[in-house]
């Protein structure tokens, strides 16, 4: 959120409170009204928007070392977005040099995106909700995108604050319906629009076909099968219409209990074992119904147990692994790092800041899925394992570590079409509650839990330490990450594909019968950007894997460079362990008792299987296009800069970072494209060059280490060690004792 400059000229004296410097005179505001509505920016509305009130004379504070300066213009809010349209458009920076979103302007929130809005009374703020008695001279917006803003209502007229303030809140925090968002309206009056085809083809899963395809694709097919028992959601409305089970198991017992119980399959590795997942029965205390449930998975269990399916590891996630709640409470605590008021604020936390992050407890949980991920892919890729994934509706840390373990193994994930297509498998088709996760409708917070966010975390760490091993960039991943509360696309916005189709059944119409309702998906990233923008989307360091020919690929084994050099510790498997490698009747009481236990290995033999596969690969040179194992140790995991301090101009290093290190590189290659095309003139006078690079990144001293969300527009004056921070470290000799503390922020 990087303010614009100025209006004007001009300044005002010392007030005993802070005070605010504006560059429209008070008196000049209601004497000039006529000649400011001419200047001001017209309100550009998306199909099916509506404006519902605004505000004018509305100032937006610009935060500046100890000074406050702003720019004046109004305030509107729309069923879509709040907006704050200035009256200079001279102040917006050229499209050449902007990483522009189509959808969402710089002063633009989607309703969706507001996280928390507070009030300022007699320079005390305070949390702003339900009906007012009092309307603030001061409104202060924390967005779910980090970014803060501050507006003045000083010197708007009081019903138009009251309007506003109002309005504001009632469409941001008050419960909503479903067929309330604007997602209805939107694609209701865009329906004649026509998207642009992604060039790279995403697999959305909704056809028994792309079922087929993926498992053929990974050599599934010889084990599973996809089927389309559940076609027109008739046996469960968490499950998708079609998806993968055991071949061996009857269409038949998928009917009852509603698909709870039954394995359903997410992935193949290449050795052939195989990646899965299972959702918990209903806990019931009636012995009638338990002695039912018991047949019902004795005889599952039965059915499955016979080769190849008698070596399975169980990962019981929801009892023994991450409680949602500490994710939860974690990520709270981790964002308020990054929700900064002013300069002032951010350097008077700037001495405790990184005590602050290591006590939110994010690292950490980041770490711990990492983890987990690579202890599943040791079990897959050296032990020959399947693995079950249990939890309780297979719906949350089911889709986290499933799509890790499969970014780490399958090089086709870490593509951009791959990646896409994984989250269509995993988090769409698998039912994440996107609508409850995110709390779109305002109506829980005690569900709002970013486990999505915490797998984009993920893999930008993946994305950090392996850069060229991805088509995708970081800036792919934070617009990603943005996407989530843009209410055209319908990607993030349902519980389950189930509740998708229901509710896109269109409208009653009394002319008409009412049509399905088509709405963008997020993949069709020319909606939001420009060509120009979308070059930074893809990594133009990233090469794709070379095809062999038939002679050398005949007699190769599909198995990763990495896996032939590492020690293989399956154990032989007794002929009385079961599915589960245990006892069935002892499963299934486990199943049935209180919670789902987690049948693994003792702790010990765990953690030397996993201490061995990790330093193993660590010690061989990295196959970019073959198993990708990231370092979890303290250092290694960083902030992600580009996503959480975009908006701080503080944190930005000018002409430096990252951005730096890419601008050369892309210097070079364009140097080389330029060879290469006057090669190719000569070569092949007809054929185009297909290399393209990111326009936008030209001379680094221009930029800032967080670009493209972040230019060089503004700097603080304030030294690194504030000096009011003296007074808390004591005198010289005392400091001169401590310690130094270092903790490794990444590049920033």
């Amino acid at each position: 959120m990087l303010g614009k400059g100025g209006v004007g000229g001009g300044g005002g004296t010392r007030a005993p409170k802070p005070s605010f410097v504006s560059y429209v005179r008070p008196e000049e505001i209601h004497t000039n009204e006529k000649e400011v509505a001419e200047k001001e920016v017209a309100l550009h509305l998306l199909p099916g928007e509506q404006l519902l009130c605004e505000a004018s004379t509305v100032l937006k504070y610009v935060q500046e070392d100890s000074c406050q300066r702003g720019v004046y213009g109004r305030l509107v809010c729309t069923d879509f977005k709040i907006s704050f349209l200035g009256d200079d458009e001279s102040t917006l920076d050229s499209a050449e040099t902007h990483f522009k979103n189509k959808i969402i302007g710089e002063n633009d929130i989607t309703l969706h995106c507001v996280d928390q809005i507070y009030g300022v009374f007699d320079e005390k703020k305070k949390t702003l909700f339900g009906q007012l008695k009092k309307y603030p001279e001061k409104l202060i917006i924390h967005c779910k995108d980090l970014r803060v803003f501050h507006f003045c209502l000083r010197y708007t007229k009081e019903e138009e604050v009251k309007r506003i303030v109002s309005g504001i809140i009632h469409h941001t925090q008050a419960p909503k319906l479903l067929k309330r968002l604007f997602l209805f309206s939107y694609a209701t009056a865009a329906q004649n629009i026509i998207a642009a085809s992604p060039k790279n083809h995403t697999v959305m899963f909704d056809t028994l076909k792309d079922w087929c395809w993926e498992l053929e694709r990974t050599k599934g097919n010889v084990k599973y099968k996809a089927v389309s028992v559940n076609e027109g959601y008739k046996i469960c409305d968490r499950l998708p219409a079609y998806f993968v089970v055991p071949t061996p198991l009857p269409e038949e017992n998928v009917r009852r209990f509603q698909g709870r119980g039954i394995p359903i399959w997410c992935w193949s590795c290449h050795n052939g074992s195989s990646l899965l997942k299972m959702s918990a029965l209903p806990k019931e205390q009636d012995d009638g119904i338990l002695q039912i449930q018991k047949s019902f998975l004795d005889g599952i269990y039965k059915t499955i147990h016979r080769p190849p399916y008698e070596i399975v590891k169980t990962e019981d996630l929801s009892n023994n692994f991450l409680p949602l709640q500490e994710i939860q409470a974690a990520y709270s605590k981790f964002k308020q790092l990054f929700l900064i008021d002013n300069s002032t604020e951010f350097w008077d936390t700037d001495i405790k800041w990184f005590s602050l992050l290591e006590s939110s407890s994010w690292f950490d949980i980041i770490r711990r899925c990492l983890k987990k991920a690579i202890e599943i892919t040791e079990y897959l890729e050296a032990q020959n394992m399947n693995v079950l994934l249990l939890e309780e509706n297979a719906s949350d840390l089911c889709c986290l570590v499933s799509s890790l373990v499969q970014v780490m193994m399958d090089p086709h994930c870490r593509t951009r079409a791959g990646f896409q297509s994984l989250i269509q498998k995993e988090w769409i088709m698998g039912g994440h509650c996107f609508l409850d996760r995110c709390n779109h409708l305002r109506q829980s917070e005690k569900e709002e839990v970013p486990v999505f966010l915490l797998f984009l975390d993920c893999v930008w760490q993946l994305v950090h330490q392996f850069p060229p091993a991805f088509e995708f960039t970081e800036t792919y991943l934070t617009v990603l990450s943005d996407s989530l509360y843009i209410p055209i696309f319908s990607t993030f916005f349902f519980n389950s594909p189930h509740q998708k189709d229901a509710n896109m059944q269109g409208r009653e119409s009394l002319d008409s019968q009412s049509k399905p309702l088509t709405p963008f998906t997020v993949w069709d990233w020319s909606i939001q950007f420009g060509s120009k923008a979308q070059t930074l989307l893809r990594n133009p360091l990233y090469v794709e894997k070379s095809k062999l020919d038939k002679g050398q690929r005949k007699g190769m084994h599909p198995k990763h460079r990495r896996q032939l050099s590492l020690p293989l510790t399956q154990s032989k498997s007794s002929p009385k362990r079961g599915f589960f490698r245990e006892e069935t009747d002892h499963l299934i009481k486990n199943l049935l008792g209180k919670r789902i236990s987690k049948l693994i290995n003792s702790s010990d033999e765990l953690q030397d299987n996993f201490r061995e596969f990790y330093d193993s690969w660590h010690s061989k040179p990295t196959d970019y296009h073959g198993l990708l194992l990231p370092r979890i140790e303290g250092p290694e995991i960083k902030v992600w800069a580009q996503r959480y301090l975009r908006w701080i101009p503080e944190a930005q290093i000018a002409g430096g970072g990252r951005v730096a290190t890419m601008s050369k590189l892309f210097e070079m290659m364009e140097e080389v494209q330029s060879l290469q095309e006057k090669l190719n003139e000569r070569c092949h006078p007809q054929e185009p060059l297909q290399t393209e690079t990111p326009c936008l990144l030209r001379n680094s001293a221009r930029l800032s280490s967080l670009f493209p969300f972040a230019l060089l527009q503004r700097h603080s004056s304030k030294p690194i060690l504030p000096t009011s921070s003296w007074k808390t470290l004591g005198d010289e000799e005392d400091l001169a004792k401590r310690e130094d503390e270092f903790v490794d922020l990444g590049d920033v």
